[in-house]
């Protein structure tokens, strides 16, 4: 028998879960691109301050008002498509009944949710993770494995997270498809050297989603000579929905370790995503780096996360970053070189974004 947490069970549950949100906390500021001022922000996000009762309108309101309060490109977006966010409020709230069924909230949250285009943005059930794709199931892929394979072979290295390999130009290729997946210095520095009589260097983040922005700037740190000014975050310091910090510059700082000092050209697509849109913004600051493929797929907000009554999580950008322009690159990088993979290249075992990279670095 599966019952519904009622409101005791849930407040005792939001108790329980402050203690695990500020060991989150402690380790999220241990992070080096996480500023100390950010600590109050996550402390806060670990408290609810209002108390909603645990019923499908009391979830519905307690879920909107944490996004009214929290969340950090409404005026953005406002500006981009034209969200409403007190519409939304109007649009969902005639679907919510007493009598609904956990699934049937879910979905109406879930798809109020939507609305704000938010890769970020996800509620997190014992039965389902609801999630906003389009920003990169609505565009083409511009990567295969299957093409991929015909550049490595089976004869590639592998070390941390990267594959990589010289290719028959004397071009050192290299693929990092998650950063969730660790690199150390001694990684890095095994990579570059073996490329060291390359003429050029290709690095392939296509279809990396994300994940620690450590590694992302470890990786980057190798391609700057001074301190360079990479783009801009913003705090959250009040309920309004323009309640920022002034922007705080972030600079990436050469690494101490070997550095790569030719033409390097980085692949993307669609779904390079979060920390690897990160990684983009930062190599278009470094020199003699081009960014080839498609535009990315954003996701340039500091992603934090707080309960509903009944004991569900929903988690929201809350902090935004910018570019070194201070423009938002919540929906996406443009390439400095725009090239995808068309039905006929695929067929002929083409992939034309490292092909035109090839010839960029040829030059």
């Amino acid at each position: 028998m599966i019952t519904k947490p009622n409101n005791t069970m849930a407040q005792w549950l939001r108790r329980a879960t402050i203690a695990q949100c500020l060991r989150r906390t402690a380790r999220l500021i241990a992070a080096p691109l996480i500023a100390a001022p950010l600590f109050m922000m996550l402390l806060a996000s670990c408290v609810d301050e209002d108390e909603h009762p645990n019923t499908p309108q009391g979830n519905f309101e307690a879920l909107w008002k944490i996004m009214d309060e929290r969340y950090c490109f409404f005026d953005y977006k406002s500006h981009e498509y034209g969200l409403d966010w007190n519409e939304v409020y109007n649009k969902y709230k005639v679907r919510v009944t007493s009598t609904m069924t956990d699934a049937q909230l879910q979905e109406v949250l879930s798809d109020m949710l939507a609305e704000l285009r938010d890769g970020h943005v996800n509620l997190s059930t014992t039965a389902d993770f609801s999630r906003y794709w389009s920003w990169k199931e609505a565009f083409p892929a511009n990567f295969s494995d299957t093409l991929q394979r015909r550049y490595l072979g089976t004869d590639y290295k592998m070390t941390g997270g990267m594959k990589y390999k010289i290719l028959d130009d004397n071009i050192g290729y290299i693929y990092y498809g998650d950063f969730t997946a660790g690199i150390g210095e001694s990684n890095v520095d095994e990579v570059i050297s073996s490329m060291m009589l390359c003429r050029g260097l290709i690095i392939d983040i296509r279809d990396n989603g994300g994940g620690n922005l450590t590694y992302a700037e470890k990786l980057a740190a190798r391609f700057v000579h001074e301190k360079t000014l990479v783009g801009y975050m913003q705090h959250k310091n009040g309920k309004g929905h323009s309640d920022f910090s002034s922007m705080e510059p972030q600079y990436l700082y050469p690494s101490s370790r070997l550095r790569w000092h030719k033409p390097v050209c980085v692949l993307t697509n669609r779904s390079v995503f979060s920390a690897a849109n990160e990684f983009a913004k930062y190599m278009k600051c470094c020199p003699n780096v081009k960014v080839v493929g498609d535009k990315t797929g954003g996701g340039a907000g500091l992603p934090m996360s707080n309960m509903l009554p009944n004991g569900w999580y929903v988690r929201y950008s809350a902090c935004p970053m910018y570019d070194s322009r201070k423009q938002s690159t919540e929906f996406g990088i443009e390439p400095d070189i725009n090239v995808g993979i068309t039905d006929e290249d695929f067929a002929k075992g083409i992939d034309m974004i490292i092909e035109r990279a090839r010839e960029e670095l040829r030059k």
